[in-house]
């Protein structure tokens, strides 16, 4: 049910992105924009997780350097019936963890060294776990897509803007657009967009939280986990990227009433109720 969520989600997402083109240069616009689409997705395929793991300065570690990290993130690996992933540790305090990659042989898991601090052995693994998962589940490749187009109807939204401030554009099937409806769509569309990209990440976290606890074999690790990385997150200070705030397993951005409803993470009590719920029934 999820990956078909997802696939509707990422759907919407491509077509509001092209009907955005449209509006704002009839068919011309659209094709234009659905090309950058393809532009955009392309280079987000190949090269997203050199971008975000040097954003975060990421060092990567290997076996001899990190022998118990390592050994983890090797042993999860295995569980999923996945190659290891290169493994890296962000120098942060906030104690947060993530994995990029478009494949699961061209995949990572990267971990703070706030998170190494703060978290048990076993707490630690369960993290691994989930991270591990997502690579599993391919969500590492469907974030950075549901992401770029996201950011690229942002973009087109911007043009939007001019274009009412002009008197609107000129297609090559109309009379041209209409100011007031292009200045809406510039309003309404970044929302829309925003709000598709969350209910995407939401729906790939769960399903990331009961692969993990499968994966690693111990909900409850996971669980206290994730209460201890929010608390840690709540207390420390923010060190992420608006764009990629999503990649991490505890949403880095603090804020709370209305900033929930834009949150890329679903509510940190249900996750825990649902893991609980796993330990209850000796998964």
């Amino acid at each position: 049910m999820n990956q078909f969520k997802t696939a509707v989600l990422l759907a919407a997402l491509m077509g509001l992105f092209i009907v955005i083109g449209h509006l704002i240069g009839g068919t011309n616009g659209a094709m234009v924009a659905f090309g950058i689409a393809l532009v955009m997705n392309f280079a987000a395929y190949w090269w997203s997780d050199k971008i975000v793991l040097a954003m975060y300065r990421a060092r990567e570690v290997d076996p001899s350097d990190g022998r118990q990290l390592y050994q983890m993130v090797e042993r999860c690996a295995r569980n999923a019936g996945l190659p290891t992933p290169r493994v890296y540790i962000v120098p942060t305090d906030m104690p947060n963890a993530f994995a990029t990659g478009r494949d699961p042989h061209h995949a990572a898991v990267a971990v703070t060294e706030g998170l190494l601090r703060t978290l048990a052995p076993d707490e630690a693994e369960g993290v691994i776990a989930h991270e591990v998962s997502h690579i599993k589940n391919r969500d590492t490749l469907i974030s950075t897509v549901a992401a770029t187009i996201a950011g690229a109807i942002s973009m087109l939204a911007y043009m939007a803007r001019f274009a009412a401030f002009f008197g609107g554009s000129r297609g090559d099937d109309d009379e041209g657009s209409n100011p007031m409806a292009l200045l809406l769509i510039a309003i309404v569309a970044p929302i829309a967009a925003l709000i598709i990209q969350m209910a995407v990440s939401r729906s790939r976290e769960y399903l990331a939280d009961a692969t993990g606890a499968q994966i690693c074999g111990r909900p409850m690790s996971l669980a206290n986990a994730l209460r201890k990385l929010d608390a840690g997150v709540q207390h420390s200070r923010a060190e992420a990227q608006p764009a990629t705030a999503h990649l991490f397993i505890v949403n880095p951005l603090r804020g709370g009433g209305l900033m929930t409803l834009f949150s890329t993470h679903p509510p940190m009590e249900e996750r825990i109720a649902r893991l609980e719920a796993m330990a209850g029934t000796g998964v």
